[in-house]
């Protein structure tokens, strides 16, 4: 009978997804050093639906959960099952622990599990032919160790010294601009944005966007002065300093135009208000007036002056 995959991935879960097989499989095949961080009495099979979606026509895995021997920590035995030699079967791998560690922190843990991928092999190419360090799979694997066993490089523009960002060419003016734009009076950084423009690293659209972002995120006592000082002290970018300048003043000027509409619109929309009311009360005074009440109760009930009452006809 010819076999396919699939009846030996169904082989393969019926046997591993029962948790005293399971229990038996890693106690025989961890390697000491793990074997010695899992309780696997505390195993406990965990849905696979952690894979990517891409990923999904691909795996047979079998995934569990068990505690660290030292503690809380969780530790998660990935068991995947392979009849045919894959070469990237690493770095697969790798992925599937990648999406488990997500699946472990979305669910409210503050720290990463260690994720054990652990590949079953029974294809007719013996012995398996391939890597199974996920860093082989790269042109050059110690320089890939160093980067994924290590620190990532970081950029903190908040602790490198003002000096030393002014040696970084072409991105020293984004660098300084974002390490002090919340923290200091940008027309205290004139000196150095005029010797970065000088220096012809920026082209006019950096440049634009730059200034924009200074307005719009940065403090400064004066924005146009400060556009307007750098206009003069940096002829190349003279004409795109003074258009933002002569924005920035338009648009000043529009938003006090609004602001001054705004309040002549409240302004007269009170008085209309005030003086539909008086016309009301009048209505009433003369109503009240007609039917005989005497002027003081009236001004009392409608809040007119006796002046008010001078004008009512009757």
């Amino acid at each position: 009978m010819k076999t396919t995959p699939t009846a030996h991935d169904a082989l393969f879960k019926q046997f591993l997804t029962h948790p005293e097989t399971a229990r038996d499989f890693l106690d025989a095949h961890l390697p000491p050093a793990l074997r010695q961080a899992c309780d696997l009495n505390s195993l406990r099979l965990e849905s696979g639906s952690f894979v990517e979606d891409d990923l999904r026509a691909y795996y047979s895995d079998v995934l569990y959960s068990l505690k660290a021997g030292q503690g809380d920590g969780y530790i998660y035995a990935l068991i995947e099952h392979q009849s045919t030699p894959d070469k990237n079967m690493a770095f697969r791998l790798m992925r599937y622990a990648i999406a488990a560690m997500q699946r472990h922190l979305a669910a409210g843990n503050e720290q990463l599990p260690l994720v054990i991928p652990v590949l079953f092999y029974h294809g007719q190419v013996t012995p398996y032919p391939y890597p199974m360090s996920w860093l082989q799979g790269f042109s050059a694997p110690a320089l890939a160790g160093q980067l994924y066993g290590g620190d990532f490089p970081l950029v903190d523009v908040t602790v490198i010294p003002d000096d030393q960002i002014m040696q970084h060419r072409r991105v020293a003016i984004l660098e300084l601009l974002q390490k002090h734009v919340r923290q200091r009076d940008l027309a205290d950084l004139l000196e150095q944005l005029v010797t970065l423009l000088l220096a012809g690293y920026t082209t006019q659209e950096q440049l634009t966007s730059l200034m924009h972002y200074m307005l719009q995120v940065g403090e400064t006592r004066n924005p146009g002065e400060l556009l307007s000082t750098l206009a003069s002290r940096v002829p190349e970018h003279e004409d795109t300093l003074m258009t933002i300048a002569e924005k920035l003043r338009l648009e000043g000027e529009k938003r006090g135009l609004e602001k001054g509409r705004l309040e002549g619109w409240q302004e007269g929309r009170q008085e209309g208000r005030q003086e539909g009311e008086r016309d009301a009360a009048l209505k009433i005074a003369r109503a009240m007036l007609a039917s005989g009440f005497d002027r003081e109760s009236v001004m009392k009930m409608t809040g007119l002056t006796a002046g008010d009452l001078a004008h009512i006809r009757h």
